[in-house]
């Protein structure tokens, strides 16, 4: 897998969602419950934004439909998502948030 930076841990605010593009590739980075989650930012059901979502626990809701996703899995917790949103490993190194969004063979 190849990392790459995509923010400052300092930048990242407890349970508030920050939207970044890696390589092509919406990400909403999250920070909760000690960890910094990354996910796909865009809802499988309604194709809009996760990072304008809301968080609680381990779980980021879809502001639209009301869809909540696991942030450890990517699975919907609720209608109307049925299909999960892809997540994606993340490495602290200091202060850099360092994110893979793909795969080497």
């Amino acid at each position: 897998m190849t990392y790459v930076r995509a923010a400052a841990l300092s930048e990242l605010e407890e349970g508030t969602p920050k939207r970044v593009e890696l390589d092509g590739t919406p990400v909403s980075l999250v920070r909760t419950e000690g960890e910094v989650f990354a996910i796909n930012d865009i809802c499988s059901h309604a194709n809009v934004s996760l990072s304008e979502g809301e968080v609680e626990d381990c779980s980021i809701e879809c502001w639209l439909h009301g869809s909540s996703f696991d942030l450890r899995t990517g699975k919907p917790s609720g209608l109307p998502a049925t299909r999960p949103v892809p997540v994606y490993p993340v490495k602290i190194e200091g202060d850099d948030v360092l994110v893979s969004v793909t795969q080497e063979s």
